[in-house]
């Protein structure tokens, strides 16, 4: 039987969790523990200045997306307003129904998503042919 148990634990891995070592107050040891954690606080001070330059180097290089750019330009199109003022009156209907207190018992919930799809499908074919111009 202990030839079969042996086998068995060749075969399956086993991990052990390490103890925590206990810590001895000695005048020494804290002395050495004072240096450790000023050593350790040096460290994280100049991890934290080697970040902040990367983040400032970051900002430096985002550039604006061009497609938010033009989106925006064609949501304000004389032409799109339509669609905008169907989506924004849907949006308040909707709104106010939710408010009212047989909302969850009414058998018809209406959502704006018709309306939503009509003002998007506007704004893509506005801002797809300039899109693939500013593109490099």
């Amino acid at each position: 039987m202990s030839l079969f148990k042996d086998l068995l634990e060749l075969v399956t891995p086993v991990a052990y969790a390490e103890e925590a070592e206990e810590e001895v107050d000695t005048p020494e040891a804290d002395a050495g523990a004072d240096e450790d954690k000023s050593e350790v606080e040096e460290e994280a001070e100049e991890e934290e200045d080697a970040e902040d330059e990367e983040e400032d180097e970051d900002e430096e290089e985002e550039l604006e997306d061009p497609q938010e750019v033009l989106r925006e330009e064609c949501k304000n199109l004389p032409e799109c307003q339509p669609f905008n003022h169907h989506l924004e009156e849907c949006i308040e209907r909707v709104t106010k129904a939710q408010e009212h207190p047989d909302y969850h018992k009414q058998e018809h919930h209406e959502d704006c998503v018709e309306e939503f799809f009509h003002q998007q499908h506007f704004i893509n074919e506005c801002m797809a042919p300039k899109l693939f111009h500013k593109l490099k």
